[in-house]
């Protein structure tokens, strides 16, 4: 008869930690880029395109509304990367792309 293998307890409450941690650091680090953001150019964010962990902290790419228009459909927003280190303070950033709302990518 086979033996049933099952996961020890302690090394899967801990994979479970690791991964709830994970998901707070990014969520501290999207909020963190989104406020030193706007607080640095005046421009109110719009969301979150990505999130990823550097080796000494994260890069953020953060969605901006940088001219609001009539239709809403024109209105013109750009994507910033955004460095974090590892507390969530902005090292730096950059515009990587500006666009209409509207479009779509290619």
């Amino acid at each position: 008869m086979a033996e049933e293998r099952r996961p020890r307890a302690g090394k899967s409450s801990t994979t479970a930690a690791r991964r709830t941690a994970s998901v707070r650091g990014a969520e501290h680090a999207a909020r963190a880029a989104c406020r030193s953001l706007e607080g640095l150019i005046g421009h109110p964010t719009e969301g979150v395109s990505a999130v990823r962990r550097i080796d000494d902290g994260w890069c953020v790419v953060v969605d901006v509304l940088e001219l609001p228009r009539i239709p809403d459909t024109t209105s013109l927003l750009a994507s910033y990367e955004v460095q974090l280190d590892q507390d969530g303070e902005l090292l730096e950033y950059c515009r990587v792309r500006r666009y209409r709302r509207g479009s779509a990518d290619e």
